[in-house]
């Protein structure tokens, strides 16, 4: 295996394991076949393994494993505070108290916000006296250091990479992914800071794996031996702002497979025609997108507030992953926060379509990207989230 350094100089593997896709056995996670599973992993030298709160059955089984193996000290755990659950001061630690028993354990060594969708959602969370309540929990040893997971755009993720000075950071990425999101900006953003990234949906949801015909064929004449996710994970470590990719290993065979490629990548070791392939890959994927966005972010900021770039994205993703999850993409990209950036925010000032080189007409795709996502579902899902945070 091979492993990058956290902020304070130990070492994370590069493979790292998500929890949230344990193996199931009706209702409940498959313990015999996740704990085979995980101590195989354990012994091929995986020691970062994610968890959380609202991950059902997974804090629990992770522990459980963990203790009956003699384990906990050959790895380090992340889990998260459901910091959207909290109405009073006194739920940090009840969550909290619930996650060690859970994990069977008296420490965490990477304790993540949630979600954290925005800098007013932060501040909420200073109004509650987290930032007290983490030095305390750090200076105890019950923490060990405390970062937050994000999906948005980078111009928000930035801003929240200077809201304190985080031990690390998770984003979704992938050569998908580039320039949504957080995306290579905000990567390389948080590196500047010395912050490092752990990676999360490196394969979209297993959308980077079950490809198009052509792109399967393209793949398979670059490289017979060249499998979808190897290509998604090599194209990653060859960069050295990300620390950590997580992966949902459910099988031994996915295991095995993904701890191959790891031994064998790295920084620099993805040639030019590699690069090339995935760009090409990407390209046939939105070979049918409804929007010729390239996410460029020339359009932005926009006076209004609205994502326009994340906007596009979540509506390309229709005929590609179909209308659930683009739907999804869109809500936790412009829904969940305090000051939406929804796309019918939109003013139709035309200040973004004078910058757009793709020549777009922009306030008109934002309109059909609110037809499409800004219906019943999307006000209601505003509607519990303002409630539930009381903004």
């Amino acid at each position: 295996m091979n492993y990058r350094k956290d902020k304070y100089g130990k070492d994370i593997s590069i493979l790292g394991y998500g929890c949230m896709r344990f193996s199931r056995k009706l209702a409940s996670v498959d313990l015999e076949k996740t704990e085979k599973e995980i101590m195989r992993a354990i012994e091929l030298g995986v020691n970062y393994f994610d968890t959380a709160y609202i991950y059902p059955g997974s804090e629990d089984a992770l522990g459980r494993i963990l203790e009956r193996n003699g384990a906990r000290d050959r790895v380090r755990i992340a889990t998260k505070l459901p910091h959207y659950l909290l109405k009073k001061p006194a739920d940090m630690d009840r969550y909290f108290d619930d996650e060690l028993a859970r994990l069977r354990t008296d420490h965490v060594d990477f304790y993540l916000m949630h979600m954290l969708t925005d800098t007013a959602t932060w501040e909420r969370l200073k109004g509650l006296g987290i930032e007290e309540w983490i030095e305390k929990k750090k200076a105890s040893g019950a923490i060990g250091q405390v970062g937050f997971s994000y999906h948005g755009n980078s111009d928000m993720f930035m801003k929240l990479i200077d809201a304190r000075d985080w031990d690390f950071c998770q984003i979704q990425y992938n050569y998908y992914d580039e320039n949504s999101q957080a995306g290579r900006t905000g990567l390389e953003y948080a590196a500047s800071k010395g912050i490092p990234v752990v990676i999360m949906e490196p394969l979209r949801g297993g959308k980077l794996v079950a490809l198009p015909p052509k792109a399967s064929e393209m793949l398979k004449k670059f490289d017979p031996d060249l499998t979808p996710a190897a290509l998604s994970f090599r194209w990653l470590w060859d960069q050295p702002a990300v620390t950590c990719v997580l992966s949902g290993m459910n099988s031994l065979e996915m295991l095995e497979e993904n701890v191959k490629t790891a031994c064998a990548a790295g920084a620099g070791t993805v040639s030019d025609g590699e690069h090339a392939l995935s760009r090409a890959i990407a390209a046939e994927i939105n070979r049918n997108m409804m929007v010729p966005c390239t996410g460029c972010r020339y359009c932005m900021p926009c006076p209004a507030g609205v994502d326009i770039p994340g906007s596009f994205a979540a509506f390309n993703m229709v005929p590609v992953e179909g209308k659930f999850w683009a739907f999804k993409d869109y809500f936790m990209c412009t829904g969940l926060r305090k000051n939406t950036s929804a796309a019918s925010l939109c003013i139709k000032c035309g200040k973004c379509e004078s910058h757009c080189p793709q020549g777009i007409k922009v306030r008109d795709e934002l309109a059909k990207v609110v037809k499409q996502f800004e219906g019943p579902l999307y006000k209601a899902g505003r509607t519990v989230m303002t409630k539930i945070a009381k903004y």
